[in-house]
């Protein structure tokens, strides 16, 4: 059987598979999955071309790998047949452990177990099943591995991994603002005393590529619309876990059903193989054909959010740049309770607060270094002369509020 394939992305054009273990990986149920995983989450109900999926952004990712150690080799950097694939193997199950809706139920379904943990579990599996020839990939993606720069080009804040999300998402939802030199930055990239760097003749890119992060994550990642959309699934969520804790009874697919019905740790997933095997099951397909039951379901509340899901009856949004005031939420809890008859403790569920905070550079993590044509190593943040990234590194935070719209005009 020919292994060797080649995909026809949209964004990237051909994406050639080099080698029979990448096939294999790539053919494997874990990593199929991510085909009914959507990078964006909700965000396609604001953008309705986001609907590509983590499969697509994990091929994008494991190709921009391949062109920027190509040219670390062409640079004179020696990386081994070995080395090559398994950084490329690292970055194509960098997010193997994701959830239904990428990021959006990683607090409610699964609280407090991240999907990079995750993922690292399903590498060692794989591990397993492949008789140890992840072992170098996994010590690239933990930053184990001898080579830190191979580990930087899996995960730092200059990693394939963003180039080819802004580029894919950029181009999926239709938000020119995103769009990067992403060719050019790896056609920049260097490594200096084994960090990774960026050579003098790049650094414009560079802060094109910040400025990009920054208007994608508030024009789409973050957008007011996509956020609430997805606060009242995790709300959904949250009210289903709690009427199944009460004794009733929802339909939902065996791999829901196990989630909903029990608490789950980290731990849980290193040591209990049930876990594993039912979140290896689980996708947005699950929670949008449970949806479907609830919508129709008794309790008003669960019914209320999931129609309103399904149907793309949005809750109102009101934000701010301080928190909302104790008198402006118990008033809206007020009114809800005396809409709907319901008490305080269900309408939690459909009046609720939140807040969001981003960085478009952080440097208090791994930096953005620049190599100066001098041989001088200095960080992005002083090395710009356009930009004033100091700005840029200070999170943003904004302020929520969600209820149903009917509110309005009480």
């Amino acid at each position: 059987m020919n292994k060797r394939k080649i995909f026809n992305d949209p964004v990237h054009g051909f994406i050639t598979i080099p080698h029979e273990l990448i096939f294999d990986i790539i053919e494997h149920p874990y990593f199929q999955r991510l085909r009914r995983i959507k990078q964006l989450g909700l965000s396609d109900y604001v953008y309705p071309g986001a609907i590509h999926t983590r499969f697509h952004h994990a091929l994008g990712a494991f190709h921009l790998m391949r062109k920027a150690l190509a040219i670390l080799k062409i640079k004179g950097h020696k990386i081994s047949e070995e080395e090559e694939l398994s950084a490329c193997i690292a970055v194509l199950l960098h997010d193997i452990g994701h959830g239904p809706f990428s990021h959006t139920l990683e607090s409610s379904l699964i609280a407090g177990v991240h999907h990079e943990d995750l993922s690292k579990i399903y590498m060692q599996k794989l591990n397993q099943h492949f008789k140890g020839q992840l072992s170098m990939a996994l010590d690239i993606f933990n930053g184990k591995y001898k080579k830190k720069f191979l580990h930087q080009l899996v995960s730092s804040q200059l990693d394939v991994d963003r180039l080819d999300y802004l580029t894919r998402d950029s181009f999926f939802t239709g938000v020119n603002e995103g769009a990067i030199s992403y060719e050019r930055i790896i056609e920049m990239m260097n490594v200096h005393k084994d960090e990774l760097v960026v050579e003098q003749k790049g650094i414009y890119s560079i802060e094109s590529f910040i400025i990009a992060r920054r208007l994608m994550y508030w024009q789409v990642y973050l957008h007011k619309t996509v956020l609430c959309i997805e606060q009242m699934m995790v709300k959904a969520i949250e009210r289903a876990k709690y009427l199944i804790g009460k004794g009733y009874n929802l339909e939902a697919s065996p791999a829901l059903s196990w989630f909903l019905q029990h608490k789950v740790t980290l731990k849980d997933f290193e040591k209990n193989e049930k876990a594993l095997y039912h979140y290896s099951e689980l996708d947005d397909v699950d929670i949008f054909s449970a949806f479907k039951f609830w919508k129709h379901g008794e309790d008003k509340v669960l019914s209320t959010l999931c129609e309103a899901i399904l149907d793309r009856k949005l809750f109102k949004i009101e934000i701010s740049n301080t928190a909302f005031s104790f008198n402006r939420i118990k008033q809206l809890n007020k009114m809800a309770m005396k809409k709907f008859k319901l008490t305080e403790e269900e309408i939690s569920f459909l009046v609720f607060s939140d807040s969001t905070s981003n960085y478009a550079y952080n440097p208090s993590e791994n930096r953005i270094n620049i190599l100066t044509n001098h041989g001088e190593i200095i960080d992005i943040a002083q090395a710009s002369d356009q930009l004033n990234i100091s700005v840029l590194s200070v999170p943003v935070t904004k302020y929520f509020v969600f209820y149903p719209k009917t509110l309005d005009k009480e």
